[in-house]
Formats: C-alpha cells, sequence, structure tokens
C-alpha cells in the first residue's frame, strides 16, 4: 500500500483496489493485503468484492488477530449484495457467484455505517 507522506497525518488514507490488482492473488493474499491495510488505519474499497468464501476468511482472520491495544476488528459494507435471487436458473445449478460488487472496508473504531440500502452506503469516517 502506498505510504502516508511524512506531515499529511490529518486526513483519513482510502485505498482504492482495482479488480486487476486482485485477480492474480489468492484468497489469502487478498486477506492480508486487506487486513494490512485496514491495520495501518486506512479505508480499503474494492472495485470487485469478495467471494462469500473470502468474506467469511477474512472476518475468521480478522478475529484472531483483534487485540484490545492494538486492532479493534473492522467494519465491512457490500454493494450491491449478492443477486442469487436474480440469476438464471442455470448460474444457480452451476453455482456461479456474482462477485461485480464493491466493498469497503475499514478500522472497527473509525468507520460507522450510517445508512445502507440497495443503491448506496453512507458511511462516517472519523480520524483516530
Amino acid at each position: 500500500m502506498p505510504e502516508v507522506t511524512p506531515g499529511n497525518t490529518d486526513g483519513v488514507q482510502i485505498d482504492l483496489i482495482s479488480g486487476a490488482r486482485m485477480e492474480d492473488l489468492t484468497s489469502m493474499e487478498k486477506i492480508r493485503l486487506i487486513l494490512d491495510g485496514v491495520r495501518d488505519g486506512n479505508i480499503v474499497i474494492l472495485e470487485e468484492g469478495l467471494s462469500p468464501d473470502e468474506e467469511s476468511k477474512l472476518i475468521e482472520v480478522t478475529m484472531r488477530e483483534i487485540s484490545p491495544d492494538e486492532f479493534n476488528g473492522i467494519e465491512i459494507e457490500t454493494y450491491p449484495q449478492s443477486k442469487a435471487g436474480s440469476q438464471g436458473f442455470l448460474g444457480r445449478l452451476m453455482g456461479s457467484e456474482e462477485t461485480k460488487k464493491l466493498t469497503v472496508i475499514g478500522p472497527a473504531n473509525q468507520i460507522e455505517t450510517l445508512h445502507k440500502d440497495e443503491n448506496l452506503i453512507s458511511a462516517l469516517v472519523s480520524r483516530r
């Protein structure tokens, strides 16, 4: 992840990660990339989101790394939610998953979801 330049610590860093950057990474490499950014206090936005299995693994790894003095965990919101019900019969039968979704991940003590619906995620991001 890019580093914040010294003296420029007044804001919150947002890392926008393209689908192309994530496509060649293993699930654990994706999780590590995300958690390393969030542990640094950054908000991570994924262009294409994670698969349901990767999201579960991200939460599992996060729970193991929580420590009261160092890391409070993550807040994660995805837009849009998986549309399994809107896939065709063949897509559901073959188990294809829609991962074309935007995912916002940040430190639990810095990001608070204010509103979420099928068209919008509103979040309040605070400084530490």
